[in-house]
Formats: structure tokens, C-alpha cells, sequence
């Protein structure tokens, strides 16, 4: 069931990729539309149905199990120890958050005052971290998941945080992209466990956006930083004043 599900889950990433909808499949199949998303929701096709749709996109169902099995390999996270090559490399930093945002190499380098040899060695130790794998003619493909992300207090946590206070908060957050949210109140344990489920879910559709408008192109796409938190907290100086 397991193989079911990674299959499927690649066979929606490719109709996505190539710009088809449930509708399309219904038409090919010769279907409702309901009874296409019926399919997709019980993860029940037939070898026929499958084919059938891997050809709407031209594509073999042979290639679909190749997809899944380069998608099982796909990393979720670094080790600390590589984090940290990374962490203390500027340029090898800013390379790997680049393409980690589906940058191409030419992008990186018609955007950033970077040597193209400086590039490409840094191109060279992100495949030996396995961050990446280096294809001909500096063609880049990575080995992360979709889910990929840092270590929760890990080395580049830990370098972003240093900086958040300093240059993030260094704004009035007035502009039409800009947007701060500050909350106190008085939370049970309980509503607390609620609301970081929350934010995990808005962190996970923060990165279907970034991953979905990868194929926009560069002018189109921004950087934009989302930073929320939670914790039991309250202000030193009414802590002070508390009765112990």
C-alpha cells in the first residue's frame, strides 16, 4: 500500500507538472470528473486506466515508477556536520539557498557578483554533501524532498535566528508584501499543541507555493521570509513582578 501511495503521489505531481487537470484525466478516461477524484482519493487504478493516463502526458508508466523510486531517495535533511560546512561558507550558503529555490546556475550568476569557477567548485562540494547532484554542463539536480528542511536548531537555524532580530525586524511592515502579527493571551497546554499543528500545516503549504511556482520565472518570483512562533512567554518585565 505503501508503493500505492508514492505512486500515485507521483502520478499527481506529473499531471501538475504537465499542466492537467482532474478534468483532462476524466476525458481521457471517459469518466465524471468525481469519479476521477473518487480514484485518485482511493488510490485504486487499473493497469489500463494508469496507462492510459501516462499517455495523455506522453509519458510510460515505467517512468512513473523511476520517478518514485528517485523521489524515495530523496533526502528530508542534512546531518548537523554538513549543515555546518554550509553554515560557515557564505558563498556556499547563499549557492545552495539559491538552488534549493529552484535557481538555475545562470540565474545565480546574472544576479550575484560570483566567478563562475568559484561557482561551480561550490556546485562541486553541494554534490559531494549530497545536497545535489552535478550533471553536465553545470545542470543541477536536486536531492532533497519536498519536504526538505533544516535542523530544528541546527547550524543554519542557528544562523538565520542571529539575524532575525537584527535585519528582519528592521522594518515597519507597512507595505502591500509585508505583513506583522503579534498576539498575547492566556493558552491551555492543549490550544497551545492546536495551534502549533497550525502552523506545521501553514509551513507545509508555504512550500507547495515555493515548490509550485518554481517554473515561474525569475522576475516573477521574490524572496520572501515567513517567521512565526509560539512558546509560554510573557515580558521580563512583568515576570519581575510576579510573586513567587
Amino acid at each position: 500500500m505503501a508503493q500505492t501511495t508514492s505512486l500515485v503521489g507521483v502520478l499527481k505531481k506529473s499531471l501538475k507538472a504537465h499542466g492537467k487537470t482532474y478534468a483532462d484525466v476524466a476525458d481521457a478516461l471517459k469518466l465524471t470528473e468525481a469519479s476521477v477524484k473518487r480514484l485518485f482519493s482511493e488510490k485504486s487504478f487499473s493497469l489500463q486506466r494508469l496507462d492510459t493516463i501516462c499517455q495523455m502526458m506522453e509519458m510510460e508508466i515505467s517512468d512513473l515508477v523511476q520517478l518514485m523510486n528517485e523521489e524515495q531517495h530523496q533526502i528530508n535533511q542534512l546531518t548537523d556536520e554538513q549543515e555546518q560546512q554550509i553554515a560557515s561558507d557564505p558563498l556556499l550558503m547563499l549557492v545552495a539557498i539559491c538552488l534549493l529555490n529552484h535557481w538555475t546556475v545562470d540565474e545565480i550568476l546574472e544576479s550575484y557578483v560570483v566567478k563562475k569557477t568559484d561557482c561551480v567548485r561550490k556546485l562541486a562540494k553541494l554534490d559531494r554533501l549530497k545536497l545535489i547532484d552535478l550533471l553536465p554542463n553545470n545542470r543541477v539536480k536536486l536531492r532533497v524532498s519536498p519536504n526538505f528542511k533544516w535542523l530544528e536548531g541546527g547550524p543554519i537555524q542557528r544562523f538565520f535566528l542571529s539575524r532575525v532580530e537584527a535585519e528582519f525586524f528592521n522594518s515597519r511592515f507597512d507595505q502591500e508584501t509585508e505583513l506583522l502579527v503579534c498576539i498575547n493571551g492566556m493558552l491551555s497546554d492543549t490550544s497551545n499543541a492546536v495551534l502549533q499543528r497550525r502552523m506545521q500545516r501553514l509551513a507545509s503549504e508555504f512550500t507547495e507555493l515555493n515548490n509550485d511556482d518554481a517554473n515561474l520565472s525569475l522576475d516573477k518570483r521574490h524572496g520572501n521570509t515567513m517567521v512565526f512562533a509560539l512558546r509560554k512567554w510573557e515580558y521580563g518585565v512583568f515576570a519581575k513582578l510576579k510573586r513567587t
